[in-house]
């Protein structure tokens, strides 16, 4: 049977759980969206758009603060679940190694949608995706490690 301080434990950890998560989300999500935001005012970026019949910037940005806060929620989730069980000891490279596994999986699954323009598709937008992807692999690294004390043995 569970005593009453020990259920409270667990509150309080799960909070605090919640809490780093909704904290590195929101600054991945962020990093993830102001990279966005500078690569969509570049000419490669108003080329691409046309070519795949993006019309509406202001939608596209709106979707990309949705996608750079899912994609930072899973990263961040991973990286405090599961910190122990990512290789190196550094948690900017381990938020690293998720975000690009993120990124992989995205390029995958967008590929297997429109095999048509694959090969295009996969040049364009891994160039762009890169600089997003790593900004907020970054930004959720330094921020975990902040929220934690410095670096974690």
């Amino acid at each position: 049977m569970e005593t009453q301080a020990t259920g409270r434990s667990k509150r309080q950890t799960s909070h605090e759980f919640y809490k780093k998560l909704f904290k590195l989300t929101g600054a991945g999500g962020a990093a993830f969206w102001i990279t966005d935001f500078a690569i969509s005012v570049s000419p490669i970026a108003a080329e691409y758009r046309a070519a795949f019949s993006i019309s509406n910037l202001p939608m596209a940005l709106v979707e990309a603060l949705v996608g750079g806060l899912m994609i930072g929620c899973c990263v961040s989730y991973f990286l405090l679940r599961f910190f122990d069980r990512i290789p190196t000891k550094n948690p900017i490279l381990k938020a690293l190694i998720l975000s690009f596994v993120a990124m992989l999986m995205i390029e995958l699954l967008s590929t297997l949608v429109d095999p048509n323009n694959a090969s295009v598709y996969l040049l364009i937008d891994t160039g762009m995706n890169i600089p997003r992807f790593l900004a907020l692999g970054i930004v959720i690294g330094y921020l975990y490690n902040n929220l934690n004390g410095g670096a974690r043995s």
